[in-house]
């Protein structure tokens, strides 16, 4: 089952219960009329909170408040990332056909 949609591309945000179910669900950030025809995959944050999803167009970087910081574009359109390195600043981005890195600077957060 895939639960990708090219017509709305959004991320919510939930709360999350102390029984660890998620209640109130909420917009966090609208891309559908961005330019672009990728629908939204990964989704990472780093420790001061921003999210880090790709998107149409790149690898969007948005504030804990809901607001874009910034678009990442790289040769290919992303599809992943993970957060690497013994300091956790280098962010690994998956595409199609290649595998792309970049230092950030603030660390990520990591299982």
């Amino acid at each position: 089952m895939n639960n990708w949609n090219d017509k709305r591309k959004v991320i919510l945000r939930y709360d999350v219960n102390q029984d660890c179910t998620l209640s109130n669900s909420r917009l966090f950030f609208d891309m559908t009329n961005a330019p672009g025809s990728d629908a939204l995959d990964g989704l990472k944050v780093d420790q001061k909170g921003n999210v880090y999803s790709t998107g149409p167009g790149g690898l969007w970087i948005i504030s804990p408040e809901g607001k874009q910081l910034g678009l990442i574009k790289g040769p290919e359109d992303p599809h992943n990332m993970a957060w690497g390195d013994d300091d956790g600043k280098t962010l690994y981005i998956t595409a199609l056909t290649g595998i792309y890195r970049i230092r950030v600077n603030i660390a990520g957060v990591r299982p």
